[in-house]
Order: C-alpha cells, then structure tokens, then sequence
C-alpha cells in the first residue's frame, strides 16, 4: 500500500541529497520513478534536482497552475510508476498536495516530498503546512546550527549579514541568503527588535 512521505527541515540538511540517494536505489533496481522540482528555484540549472555535495539528477517542472495527479496520470499510463519523488516540497499549494494525496490513494503509487518546514519568519510554507497535516509518514531531517545545536530554522540575510525581518515568502537563494539556526539565535535576530 503506497504511502505519502514529508521529509523536512532547516536548510543545508541533506534533503536533496537523500531525495536522489532514494531515487538512485530505485533506478539501480530497475525500478521506475519520477522527480519532480519547482520551476521557481532554478540556481543548479532548469529541471534539476542538485545537491550541494555535488550529486544531481534530471526532474519534471511544476509550478503552482500544475496538476500534477493528471501529470502523474499520465505518466503512469505510459509506464508504471513506482515511486514520484518532489524536491522543495514548501512550494506546493493545498491543492497539489491534495493531488499527490489523490497519486497515492487512487494510483496507489507511493510519494516522496522534501522540503522546508519554515520559512524564514518561523511560519509554515503552504506546501508544508498541508504535507505536515496529510502525510502518511513524517521524517526531520536534522542540521546543526553554528552553536552546535539542532537547527530547525532558517534566517534570511541581508547583503550585510543582518536578519531580515520582513518581506516576501519566497525569495530563492543559498548559503549566500540563508543560515539554518536553533530556535535560540533565530529567535534572537528574528523575534527581537
């Protein structure tokens, strides 16, 4: 029986680099599966699923106009599918994830999401939000912040290394934009005026 999987975290956790070690197993099986990415984050490339250890693999686009059950679907009808795979899961909207709920129970085909839990206000990213209330399973996915304690969330800097405070949800970048910290310094940069 297929079974909807949220794996998520703070930034720099190994999320994409677990996605395509799963994705890999599957291949090397002789198994048939699919990736998808969002089309918004195209720092390693257009269609790619890059991890910054260097691993890297091909995916499917969507973005928030997406159906991706009569995507799925119709890839399914082609050729059997064993597994759907979805990198930067936090991007999905209600109903896509709706969708993917739809992949699981009705094609009985089991998914994979990565992605962050937060943003970096501390509030949840639509997609998560909806992974972290319908998913079957639930995995963190762990990093360390700079005091060595668990980070589960995400600062965004400023070019001059300041916390930033306000502003859109989503503004793509890496290590450059984004520091995964413990609630601890978060709180301190983010919460304190």
């Amino acid at each position: 029986m297929a079974q909807l999987y949220f794996y998520y975290s703070a930034m720099n956790a190994g999320k994409s680099t677990s996605l395509l070690q799963s994705a890999y197993n599957y291949r090397e099986r002789g198994m048939h599966s699919i990736i998808y990415t969002a089309a918004i984050d195209d720092r390693f490339g257009v269609g790619k699923v890059t991890s910054r250890i260097g691993l890297q693999a091909d995916a499917k686009l969507y973005g928030t106009a997406d159906d991706l059950f009569e995507s799925i679907k119709a890839d399914e009808q082609a050729r059997p599918l064993d597994c759907i795979f979805i990198d930067e899961a936090q991007f999905l909207t209600k109903e896509q994830v709706r969708q993917l709920v739809e992949v699981v129970d009705e094609l009985d085909v089991p998914v994979l999401a990565y992605g962050l839990r937060t943003d970096f206000l501390g509030e949840t990213f639509e997609g998560s939000h909806y992974l972290l209330a319908w998913a079957d399973k639930l995995f963190e996915l762990k990093t360390v912040c700079h005091c060595g304690r668990k980070a589960n969330f995400v600062v965004r800097l400023d070019q001059d290394g300041n916390a930033v405070k306000g502003g859109d949800q989503v503004k793509i970048g890496g290590n450059d934009t984004y520091e995964s910290m413990c609630r601890k310094h978060f709180k301190a940069l983010v919460w304190n005026d």
